[in-house]
Protein backbone atom coordinates (compact mmCIF):
# COMPACT_ATOMS: atom_id res chain seq x y z
CA UNK A 1 0.00 0.00 0.00
CA UNK A 2 1.00 3.64 -1.26
CA UNK A 3 2.55 5.78 2.20
CA UNK A 4 2.64 9.49 2.96
CA UNK A 5 6.70 8.91 2.50
CA UNK A 6 6.38 7.32 -0.84
CA UNK A 7 4.00 9.93 -2.27
CA UNK A 8 6.38 12.95 -0.75
CA UNK A 9 9.56 11.35 -2.46
CA UNK A 10 8.04 10.82 -5.86
CA UNK A 11 7.27 14.67 -5.58
CA UNK A 12 10.76 15.41 -4.63
CA UNK A 13 11.79 13.55 -7.73
CA UNK A 14 9.43 15.45 -9.82
CA UNK A 15 10.60 18.56 -8.95
CA UNK A 16 14.40 18.02 -8.81
CA UNK A 17 14.01 16.11 -12.70
CA UNK A 18 11.96 19.97 -13.27
CA UNK A 19 14.77 21.60 -12.11
CA UNK A 20 17.12 19.56 -14.72
CA UNK A 21 14.24 20.35 -17.52
CA UNK A 22 14.47 24.15 -16.61
CA UNK A 23 17.90 24.21 -16.91
CA UNK A 24 17.94 22.39 -19.98
CA UNK A 25 15.30 24.59 -21.63
CA UNK A 26 17.30 27.63 -20.85
CA UNK A 27 20.12 26.54 -22.30
CA UNK A 28 18.29 25.35 -25.25
CA UNK A 29 17.20 29.17 -25.85
CA UNK A 30 20.32 30.41 -25.24
CA UNK A 31 22.07 28.39 -27.61
CA UNK A 32 19.60 29.53 -30.51
CA UNK A 33 20.30 33.27 -30.03
CA UNK A 34 24.03 32.21 -30.34
CA UNK A 35 23.19 30.05 -33.32
CA UNK A 36 21.04 32.64 -34.71
CA UNK A 37 23.69 35.67 -34.19
CA UNK A 38 26.60 34.01 -36.33
CA UNK A 39 23.38 33.26 -39.22
CA UNK A 40 22.87 36.42 -39.21
CA UNK A 41 26.74 37.70 -39.15
CA UNK A 42 27.30 35.00 -41.27
CA UNK A 43 25.07 36.62 -44.14
CA UNK A 44 27.47 39.40 -44.70
CA UNK A 45 30.16 36.46 -45.47
CA UNK A 46 28.19 34.96 -47.93
CA UNK A 47 27.15 37.77 -50.09
CA UNK A 48 30.98 38.94 -49.74
CA UNK A 49 31.65 35.31 -51.59
CA UNK A 50 28.83 35.84 -54.24
CA UNK A 51 30.10 39.16 -55.52
CA UNK A 52 33.39 37.42 -55.70
CA UNK A 53 31.91 34.76 -57.89
CA UNK A 54 30.33 37.07 -59.82
CA UNK A 55 33.32 39.57 -60.27
CA UNK A 56 35.44 36.38 -61.23
CA UNK A 57 32.46 34.82 -64.27
CA UNK A 58 32.12 38.41 -65.66
CA UNK A 59 36.09 39.19 -65.87
CA UNK A 60 35.99 35.79 -68.03
CA UNK A 61 33.21 35.93 -70.13
CA UNK A 62 31.37 33.47 -68.83
CA UNK A 63 27.84 33.98 -69.51
CA UNK A 64 26.77 30.38 -68.99
CA UNK A 65 28.20 27.16 -66.88
CA UNK A 66 29.93 24.91 -68.92
CA UNK A 67 27.13 21.88 -69.37
CA UNK A 68 27.20 19.30 -67.03
CA UNK A 69 27.98 15.46 -67.78
CA UNK A 70 25.12 13.26 -68.90
CA UNK A 71 23.63 11.38 -65.71
CA UNK A 72 24.91 7.55 -65.26
CA UNK A 73 24.81 5.26 -63.22
CA UNK A 74 28.32 5.17 -62.42
CA UNK A 75 28.85 8.47 -61.65
CA UNK A 76 29.41 8.89 -57.83
CA UNK A 77 27.23 10.97 -55.49
CA UNK A 78 28.23 12.63 -51.99
CA UNK A 79 26.08 13.25 -49.33
CA UNK A 80 26.61 14.66 -46.23
CA UNK A 81 23.89 14.86 -43.56
CA UNK A 82 23.88 17.11 -40.96
CA UNK A 83 22.49 15.07 -37.22
CA UNK A 84 23.26 15.51 -33.64
CA UNK A 85 25.12 13.43 -30.96
CA UNK A 86 23.15 13.93 -27.91
CA UNK A 87 19.44 12.56 -27.45
CA UNK A 88 16.10 14.58 -25.88
CA UNK A 89 15.65 16.09 -29.47
CA UNK A 90 12.36 14.51 -30.14
CA UNK A 91 12.00 13.78 -34.25
CA UNK A 92 15.11 15.32 -34.95
CA UNK A 93 17.12 12.60 -36.53
CA UNK A 94 14.22 10.12 -37.18
CA UNK A 95 12.43 13.14 -39.62
CA UNK A 96 15.81 13.75 -41.50
CA UNK A 97 16.84 10.20 -41.90
CA UNK A 98 13.30 9.52 -43.85
CA UNK A 99 13.95 13.02 -45.71
CA UNK A 100 17.79 11.48 -46.68
CA UNK A 101 16.67 8.35 -47.94
CA UNK A 102 13.56 9.25 -49.73
CA UNK A 103 15.61 11.54 -52.32
CA UNK A 104 18.49 9.79 -52.58
CA UNK A 105 16.43 6.89 -54.07
CA UNK A 106 15.93 9.56 -57.11
CA UNK A 107 19.35 9.98 -57.74
CA UNK A 108 21.33 7.53 -60.30
CA UNK A 109 24.73 6.24 -59.35
CA UNK A 110 26.55 5.41 -55.93
CA UNK A 111 26.36 7.23 -53.45
CA UNK A 112 28.71 7.73 -50.47
CA UNK A 113 26.97 9.37 -47.28
CA UNK A 114 28.93 11.08 -44.21
CA UNK A 115 26.59 11.59 -41.23
CA UNK A 116 27.37 14.41 -38.68
CA UNK A 117 25.92 12.71 -35.41
CA UNK A 118 25.88 9.34 -33.76
CA UNK A 119 22.27 9.61 -33.54
CA UNK A 120 21.72 10.19 -37.05
CA UNK A 121 24.10 7.87 -37.96
CA UNK A 122 22.04 4.97 -35.81
CA UNK A 123 18.90 5.43 -37.93
CA UNK A 124 20.97 4.84 -41.26
CA UNK A 125 23.48 2.31 -39.95
CA UNK A 126 22.44 -1.05 -41.74
CA UNK A 127 20.02 0.24 -44.13
CA UNK A 128 20.29 1.16 -47.77
CA UNK A 129 22.40 3.92 -47.32
CA UNK A 130 24.89 2.57 -44.78
CA UNK A 131 27.32 6.00 -44.04
CA UNK A 132 30.58 5.05 -44.79
CA UNK A 133 32.27 8.11 -42.32
CA UNK A 134 30.68 9.88 -38.71
CA UNK A 135 31.49 13.23 -37.73
CA UNK A 136 31.49 14.08 -33.90
CA UNK A 137 28.49 17.10 -34.02
CA UNK A 138 29.48 20.63 -33.39
CA UNK A 139 28.26 22.07 -29.87
CA UNK A 140 29.76 25.49 -30.35
CA UNK A 141 30.08 28.12 -33.34
CA UNK A 142 34.02 27.60 -33.32
CA UNK A 143 33.57 23.61 -33.01
CA UNK A 144 31.81 24.10 -36.43
CA UNK A 145 34.86 25.74 -38.38
CA UNK A 146 37.19 22.86 -37.28
CA UNK A 147 33.92 20.34 -38.65
CA UNK A 148 33.51 22.09 -42.14
CA UNK A 149 37.57 21.62 -42.18
CA UNK A 150 37.59 18.57 -41.90
CA UNK A 151 34.93 17.82 -44.65
CA UNK A 152 36.33 19.92 -47.24
CA UNK A 153 39.44 17.92 -46.83
CA UNK A 154 37.73 14.92 -47.13
CA UNK A 155 35.67 16.00 -50.21
CA UNK A 156 38.57 17.17 -51.87
CA UNK A 157 40.37 13.57 -51.13
CA UNK A 158 37.31 11.45 -52.30
CA UNK A 159 36.82 13.95 -55.72
CA UNK A 160 40.59 12.47 -56.48
CA UNK A 161 40.19 8.82 -55.36
CA UNK A 162 36.87 8.02 -55.23
CA UNK A 163 35.45 10.43 -58.56
CA UNK A 164 32.97 12.24 -56.69
CA UNK A 165 30.86 14.32 -59.59
CA UNK A 166 28.13 15.68 -57.51
CA UNK A 167 28.08 16.95 -53.85
CA UNK A 168 24.76 17.25 -51.80
CA UNK A 169 24.43 18.40 -48.16
CA UNK A 170 20.81 17.32 -46.05
CA UNK A 171 20.39 19.01 -43.15
CA UNK A 172 17.17 20.96 -40.66
CA UNK A 173 16.63 24.73 -41.00
CA UNK A 174 14.63 26.49 -38.86
CA UNK A 175 11.38 28.15 -40.31
CA UNK A 176 9.72 31.69 -39.59
CA UNK A 177 7.18 29.79 -37.75
CA UNK A 178 9.41 28.37 -35.33
CA UNK A 179 9.95 24.78 -35.72
CA UNK A 180 12.16 23.13 -38.35
CA UNK A 181 12.25 21.56 -41.28
CA UNK A 182 14.43 18.75 -43.41
CA UNK A 183 16.29 20.35 -46.75
CA UNK A 184 18.50 19.23 -48.98
CA UNK A 185 21.29 21.10 -51.81
CA UNK A 186 23.08 20.39 -53.99
CA UNK A 187 26.49 22.15 -53.89
CA UNK A 188 28.59 20.67 -56.10
CA UNK A 189 28.66 21.44 -59.69
CA UNK A 190 27.03 24.94 -59.02
CA UNK A 191 23.35 25.00 -59.30
CA UNK A 192 22.40 26.58 -62.92
CA UNK A 193 19.61 28.77 -61.83
CA UNK A 194 21.77 30.39 -58.76
CA UNK A 195 24.76 31.03 -61.42
CA UNK A 196 22.02 32.72 -63.16
CA UNK A 197 21.22 35.08 -60.25
CA UNK A 198 24.66 35.71 -59.68
CA UNK A 199 25.29 36.96 -62.99
CA UNK A 200 22.90 39.51 -62.55
CA UNK A 201 23.56 40.53 -59.00
CA UNK A 202 24.57 44.55 -59.55
CA UNK A 203 27.61 45.61 -58.29
CA UNK A 204 27.15 47.40 -54.73
CA UNK A 205 30.22 50.34 -55.89
CA UNK A 206 30.76 52.16 -58.79
CA UNK A 207 34.52 50.89 -59.21
CA UNK A 208 34.55 47.40 -61.49
CA UNK A 209 36.35 45.13 -59.97
CA UNK A 210 39.04 43.07 -61.65
CA UNK A 211 40.57 39.54 -60.69
CA UNK A 212 44.21 39.65 -59.84
CA UNK A 213 46.57 36.89 -60.50
CA UNK A 214 46.13 33.04 -62.53
CA UNK A 215 42.76 32.27 -62.95
CA UNK A 216 42.54 28.87 -61.83
CA UNK A 217 43.69 29.03 -58.23
CA UNK A 218 41.19 32.27 -58.06
CA UNK A 219 38.32 30.01 -59.30
CA UNK A 220 39.12 27.08 -57.07
CA UNK A 221 39.92 29.37 -53.40
CA UNK A 222 36.68 31.02 -54.44
CA UNK A 223 34.64 27.82 -54.87
CA UNK A 224 36.56 26.93 -51.85
CA UNK A 225 35.71 29.63 -49.98
CA UNK A 226 31.85 29.43 -51.40
CA UNK A 227 31.90 25.82 -50.11
CA UNK A 228 32.98 26.72 -46.49
CA UNK A 229 30.21 29.20 -45.69
CA UNK A 230 27.64 27.03 -47.48
CA UNK A 231 29.04 24.25 -45.30
CA UNK A 232 29.23 26.60 -42.10
CA UNK A 233 25.45 28.13 -42.46
CA UNK A 234 23.91 24.68 -42.81
CA UNK A 235 26.00 23.43 -39.80
CA UNK A 236 25.08 26.42 -37.48
CA UNK A 237 20.81 25.98 -39.24
CA UNK A 238 21.08 22.43 -38.13
CA UNK A 239 22.64 22.94 -34.36
CA UNK A 240 19.71 25.93 -34.14
CA UNK A 241 16.92 23.30 -35.11
CA UNK A 242 18.20 20.98 -32.98
CA UNK A 243 18.32 23.25 -30.15
CA UNK A 244 14.82 24.24 -30.81
CA UNK A 245 13.74 20.36 -30.86
CA UNK A 246 15.25 20.43 -27.55
CA UNK A 247 13.17 23.21 -26.39
CA UNK A 248 10.00 22.14 -27.77
CA UNK A 249 11.03 18.40 -26.22
CA UNK A 250 11.80 20.45 -22.89
CA UNK A 251 8.74 22.59 -22.91
CA UNK A 252 6.46 19.67 -23.50
CA UNK A 253 8.42 17.63 -19.86
CA UNK A 254 8.11 20.58 -18.27
CA UNK A 255 4.07 20.63 -18.52
CA UNK A 256 3.92 17.10 -18.04
CA UNK A 257 6.04 17.25 -14.91
CA UNK A 258 3.51 20.08 -14.01
CA UNK A 259 0.50 17.35 -14.46
CA UNK A 260 2.20 14.80 -12.19
CA UNK A 261 2.93 17.26 -9.65
CA UNK A 262 0.05 18.43 -9.27
CA UNK A 263 -1.76 15.02 -9.86
CA UNK A 264 0.71 14.05 -6.21
CA UNK A 265 0.12 16.91 -4.74
CA UNK A 266 -3.36 16.27 -4.72
CA UNK A 267 -3.29 12.71 -3.75
CA UNK A 268 -0.65 13.77 -0.84
CA UNK A 269 -2.90 15.91 0.34
CA UNK A 270 -6.11 13.83 0.55
CA UNK A 271 -3.87 10.88 1.53
CA UNK A 272 -2.77 13.20 4.43
CA UNK A 273 -6.78 14.01 5.32
CA UNK A 274 -7.69 10.51 5.30
CA UNK A 275 -5.10 9.37 7.45
CA UNK A 276 -5.46 12.34 10.19
CA UNK A 277 -9.78 11.68 9.87
CA UNK A 278 -8.85 8.01 10.83
CA UNK A 279 -6.56 9.23 13.77
CA UNK A 280 -9.32 11.60 15.07
CA UNK A 281 -11.47 8.81 14.27
CA UNK A 282 -9.48 6.26 16.71
CA UNK A 283 -9.30 9.20 19.40
CA UNK A 284 -13.12 9.57 19.17
CA UNK A 285 -13.43 6.46 19.35
CA UNK A 286 -11.80 4.99 22.16
CA UNK A 287 -12.59 8.45 24.36
CA UNK A 288 -16.29 7.10 23.75
CA UNK A 289 -15.29 3.76 24.73
CA UNK A 290 -13.27 5.10 27.58
CA UNK A 291 -16.37 7.06 28.87
CA UNK A 292 -18.57 4.06 28.55
CA UNK A 293 -16.35 2.53 30.98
Amino acid sequence: METLQAIARKIDGAQDLGSVVRTMKTMAAANIEQYEAALTSLHDYHQTVALGLAAYFRHEGLRTLPPSPPASAQKTVGVLALGSDQGLVGQFNDLLADYLTDHLSTLPGEKIVWVVGERLYGHLEGGTYHPARLYTAPYSVAAVTQLVGQVLQQLEESQRQEGITDFYLFHHQPVAQGGYLPTGQLLLPLDKNWYQQLLHTPWPTPCVPHVQGPSTPTLQALIREYLFVSLFKACTESLASENTSRLMAMQRAEKNIEEILQELTQRYHRFRQSTIDAELFDVVSGFELLGKD
